[in-house]
């Protein structure tokens, strides 16, 4: 009898099998394959993670000892000044360690301590007073030449000082120093009414010339040719536009402080200058120096 029913059932699960079709039995080994492949990266994620979540935990380890040496350093290093302190108290009380004079002379120390401070930070509103003076002339100026080439007028800080070069094409024909130039009384006009609103300022007019040898009536040589200049300048200045002489001063540079070379004919044309120096108030400075030793 149980041979029968053995009989039967291998007939029946071989009847049922072959009903199966291959397609079937291939698609459910695909998907068979396919949560191998999942279950093996989902293992190979988990022990990542376990690798990671270890690596964490021994850093936040370093970490929090590395903290706590400092924090220890810190409180040692305190205490030790706190022992300074107390220490230079004690002294400071008892009379056998120092005189009076010694006392008052440490007293006066500190005074001058406290005087020196005030004195770097007045210095320092002083310096930045100027910076910003200095900011906001270059600012005016600019605007004043907006509609100028930049390459004919060019107006710059250095090193604290405002520079003002303008190209001798605006004012003078070559090798000449009197004023023809139509535009040049405008421009003058301009540099006029922005330094006249700074009463306080004081100016130097510089001309300066290329290499190129010079001589003409009177003037022998560059050196002259750059004085003329600077002079004809200055005097426009006082006579057309009512600056203040003694505000302004005229200087000679001839040919021997170039902002470019003097091979081609671009850096002889830049080397030919009028330049103005807006001359720092030094003896607003040498008063504040003054004090400290008062």
């Amino acid at each position: 009898m149980k041979m029968i029913k053995f009989s039967l059932s291998v007939m029946i699960a071989t009847t049922l099998f072959s009903c199966v079709s291959t397609k079937k039995f291939e698609s459910a080994q695909n998907k068979l394959k396919e949560a191998e492949t999942s279950i093996t990266g989902i293992q190979r994620d988990l022990r990542e993670c376990r690798d990671a979540k270890a690596e964490l935990e021994r850093a936040r380890s370093m970490d929090k000892a590395t903290l706590e040496a400092r924090i220890a350093s810190m409180k040692e290093q305190m205490n030790l000044l706190q022992q300074n302190n107390n220490q230079a108290l004690r002294q400071l009380q008892d009379l056998s360690v120092i005189s009076s004079a010694q006392a008052e002379s440490i007293r006066k120390s500190l005074d001058n301590i406290g005087a020196k401070d005030t004195y770097i930070q007045t210095l320092r509103q002083q310096m930045a007073r100027k910076d910003s003076l200095n900011m906001n002339l270059v600012i005016n100026l600019k605007g004043a030449f907006a509609n100028v080439d930049d390459t004919d007028i060019n107006i710059k800080i250095d090193k604290g000082v405002v520079y003002v070069d303008i190209s001798d094409k605006l004012l003078f024909k070559s090798g000449n120093w009197e004023i023809t130039e139509p535009n040049a009384l405008n421009i003058l006009g301009k540099v006029a009414a922005v330094l006249k609103n700074q009463p306080d300022i004081e100016f130097m007019v510089e001309g300066h010339t290329d290499d190129a040898p010079f001589t003409k009536g009177l003037l022998v040589d560059n050196w002259d040719l750059s004085a003329k200049r600077a002079t004809t300048v200055v005097r426009m200045l006082q006579k057309k536009y009512d600056m203040d002489p003694a505000k302004m001063a005229a200087a000679a540079r001839s040919e021997y402080k170039p902002i470019a070379s003097n091979s081609s004919k671009e850096g002889m044309s830049a080397n030919r200058r009028t330049r103005i120096v807006i001359l720092p108030q030094l003896d607003q400075f040498f008063k504040l120096l003054e004090k400290p030793g008062a």
